[in-house]
C-alpha cells in the first residue's frame, strides 16, 4: 500500500476530509439500512443534515449508495467494495503506528507506592530491586505514567528524564568443596550465616552449596541459573551472597565478569 512517502500519503480517508465524510457516512448506512435518515446520519458524525444531504447526493452520482423512497438508503455493491479497500489500509496504518510508532516508544513497568493515575508526572527509585514510582515526583528521575495503578499495583511509566540513582550491588561467593572432599561439612556454617545476614538476597550453586546454605539456617532465594540470576541482581542494587561448589564457580564467576559485576572470592572452609 505504502511507499517511500509513508503510509499516509497513500490514505485518502487521512488525506482528504471529504472522504473521511463519505467513509463515516457509508458506515453509518451500512451499520443501519435499509431504513435510515440523514438526521441521524449527521447526529452520529457531527455535521449538519444538509451536509449530509450533499454528500449523499455525491455517493448516489458515484454509484456508492443508491435510495429507495424517503429515508431509505443502501450501500450498492460499488460502495461496499470502495468501503472494503479504505478499511484494509487503514487497518495496516493501525497496525503500523501500533507496532513501529507507538510499540517503539519506550515504556517501562515499575510498582506504584500508591494510587497513580495515566498522566501523571512520577518520581522514579529503585527498592528491594525492583523499579517503583511514586506520584509526589520529586528529585532525581522522573517520568510520565501511561496507565493507571493502585499502590502495590504494575504501572507503564515513559518520558524518562534525570538520573535514576542507586549503587550497584556486591556479591560474596563463598566455595564449598565437593562432597567427596567433605561438601557441606568442610565450611564454616556460622559465617556463612553472618554474611547473608549483611546481604539483601542468598543464592546458591551446586548441590553441595545448597547444604551448606540450609545447614547454616538459611533458605536460598536463587537456587537455578544463579550466575545469571545473581548477574541481574547485583545490577538492580541487591548485596548477594552466593554459596558455589568448587566445579561451579568458575561457571558463576565468567558470567559475573561478563555482566562488569564485581565479587569477591572468600574461603569458608572450616578450621
Amino acid at each position: 500500500m505504502a511507499d517511500d512517502r509513508g503510509f499516509a500519503d497513500d490514505l485518502a480517508v487521512l488525506r482528504s476530509k471529504r472522504d473521511a465524510t463519505r467513509y463515516q457516512i457509508l458506515v453509518e448506512i451500512a451499520s443501519r439500512q435499509p431504513a435510515v435518515s440523514q438526521q441521524e446520519i449527521a447526529d452520529a458524525i457531527g455535521v449538519t443534515a444538509q451536509a449530509v444531504s450533499d454528500y449523499l447526493s455525491e455517493l448516489d452520482d458515484r454509484g456508492h449508495v443508491s435510495k429507495h423512497g424517503r429515508g431509505r438508503y443502501e450501500v450498492t455493491q460499488e460502495g461496499v467494495d470502495w468501503l472494503i479497500t479504505q478499511t484494509a489500509d487503514l487497518r495496516e496504518f493501525v497496525d503500523f503506528v501500533s507496532g513501529e510508532v507507538v510499540g517503539g516508544v519506550d515504556v517501562e513497568a515499575a510498582i506504584a507506592t500508591d494510587h497513580i493515575a495515566e498522566g501523571d508526572a512520577v518520581g522514579l527509585h529503585m527498592r528491594d530491586g525492583v523499579l517503583h514510582a511514586s506520584p509526589d515526583g520529586g528529585e532525581g528521575a522522573t517520568a510520565v505514567a501511561v496507565t493507571d495503578a493502585d499502590a502495590g499495583e504494575d504501572v507503564g511509566v515513559t518520558d524518562f528524564e534525570g538520573i535514576l540513582e542507586f549503587d550497584p550491588g556486591s556479591v560474596t561467593v563463598t566455595v564449598v568443596p565437593p562432597v567427596a572432599d567433605g561438601g557441606s561439612g568442610a565450611v564454616n556454617q556460622e559465617r556463612i550465616a553472618g554474611l547473608a545476614e549483611e546481604a539483601d538476597l542468598v543464592a546458591v550453586a551446586g548441590t553441595e552449596a545448597l547444604a551448606a546454605a540450609r545447614a547454616a539456617g538459611l533458605d536460598p532465594a536463587i537456587r537455578f541459573g544463579a550466575g545469571e540470576a545473581v548477574r541481574e541482581a547485583a545490577t538492580k542494587g541487591q548485596d548477594v551472597v552466593l554459596v558455589a561448589t568448587a566445579s561451579a564457580l568458575s561457571g558463576v564467576t565468567t558470567t559475573l565478569r561478563e555482566g562488569d559485576v564485581s565479587y569477591e572470592v572468600l574461603d569458608e572452609r572450616a578450621e
